[in-house]
């Protein structure tokens, strides 16, 4: 289970959160003795500004991922809050941070001096004027010479972000940048569980899906201050990126090829068919382009199941807000059906292949020179097989049906926290 809740000592020193903790300033921390007397006082820095331009209060936490080089203690002393996290990963740190903030807006920064924590006073005042979340973009801010390695600049970071904006449309220029700015409330509605360098692009698209407002503000990357090698592996970390933009991406995982597969499909079908009634001629499309394109149809039938399975699963998790229209497709797309639906594609499938059979014994068992009807035979047995599992593990992911439906009215009737984007 996921420890993110403050170590024993931690607790008895705060029992009960400060009154006019405004603004929380929280740095992932593993092994930063080095860097963090830079990063607290320029945090402090921060603060200071902030509550000179906003009045509001502020305080520094510190979510220690284990570190064995003294860094809590240090921490301590240089007036941060250390939080202890069990769970390692650079997402598990921010999470187990920011559910331990007492601040009503939380600021996010690395702790090895990559950030200039000033850069985020301007993030506090767009929170201030209503956004939720306010990214910082270092693209507009400035790269430091040897702050970002060339394959991340030029390659791995626009790409990654031209894609994030593709499937969800946050409409920000770097998804990746790690000085941000949260609400409170936000950040607990959004249900992040991204353990590590994913986190980042996870809070983007979660917040883009649940369509709140989202701001960008410039933001500096410097030299880290580390004698080391960083924590980041950027072909590993750049994957578990790639791979979630796509796992929380149903449209463009599943349904995009589904719909071009089908209409493909059905193209070559339907020609195929003209031609055995003998209405067209298309005497380029044999036996294997038959084959080929029911195939086709049957893959792209069951992508289209799992799309609609996956997006069942992000309302049922809450980061999707389902809509009227989703809501009415839900209903005609029921157990019911999807059974109804398949034993009716069954029942014509072996139809049809009843009658290949008795066509097949007039020939005394001759071979038929077209394969039209027997594919087209195994085809409607086959996605109506698909049809009949697919409409349980619809039910299955979405659970009991009323109780689906329900909890997506309510949601949809209860008022949100969180302010829509324009």
């Amino acid at each position: 289970m996921r420890n993110l809740a403050p170590n024993q000592s931690e607790q008895s020193r705060w029992k009960s959160p400060p009154k006019a903790i405004d603004v929380t300033i929280v740095m992932p921390c593993l092994n930063e003795f080095q860097c963090l007397p830079h990063c607290i006082a320029n945090a402090h820095e921060a603060l200071r500004r902030i509550a000179d331009q906003y009045g509001l209060k502020g305080e520094i936490v510190i979510a220690d991922n284990g570190s064995t080089d003294g860094s809590q203690g240090l921490a301590t002393s240089l007036g941060a809050r250390v939080v202890d996290v069990a769970e390692r990963g650079y997402g598990a740190a921010l999470i187990g941070g920011g559910k331990a903030a007492y601040g009503q807006y939380v600021l996010m920064g690395d702790a090895d001096g990559s950030y200039d924590f000033t850069d985020g006073v301007a993030m506090i005042g767009k929170l201030h004027e209503g956004a939720d979340l306010c990214m910082g973009s270092r693209f507009k801010g400035g790269i430091s010479p040897g702050a970002m390695p060339w394959k991340n600049r030029y390659i791995g970071n626009p790409v990654l972000t031209g894609i994030l904006n593709l499937f969800f449309r946050p409409g920000i220029s770097d998804a990746h940048c790690g000085l941000r700015a949260i609400r409170k409330d936000a950040l607990e509605s959004l249900r992040l569980s991204g353990s590590g360098m994913e986190f980042a692009s996870e809070m983007v698209i979660k917040a883009a899906l649940k369509g709140v407002r989202i701001e960008e503000t410039p933001a500096k990357l410097l030299p880290d201050l580390r004698d080391r090698a960083p924590h980041l592996r950027p072909w590993r970390d750049g994957w578990r990126h790639l791979r979630y933009l796509f796992m929380l991406s149903p449209t463009w995982l599943f349904g995009v090829p589904a719909a071009v597969g089908a209409a493909a499909a059905v193209s070559v079908l339907t020609l195929v068919a003209l031609d055995a009634a003998g209405i067209v001629s298309v005497p380029f499309l044999g036996n294997y382009w038959t084959i080929l394109a029911a195939a086709a149809l049957s893959v792209s039938h069951m992508a289209g199941i799992m799309a609609i399975a996956a997006r069942i699963y992000g309302v049922k998790q809450g980061y999707r807000t389902p809509s009227g229209r989703w809501n009415s497709f839900r209903r005609a797309l029921s157990l019911e059906s999807m059974l109804v639906s398949g034993v009716a594609l069954i029942g014509v499938g072996i139809t049809l292949l009843s009658a290949v059979a008795v066509a097949w014994q007039s020939r005394d068992f001759a071979a038929a020179q077209s394969v039209v009807a027997p594919v087209f035979g195994t085809l409607l047995v086959t996605l109506g097989v698909q049809n009949f599992f697919g409409g349980f593990l619809l039910s299955i992911v979405g659970g009991n049906e009323a109780t689906l439906m329900q909890s997506e009215v309510a949601e949809q009737a209860s008022p949100k926290p969180l302010r829509k984007a324009a």
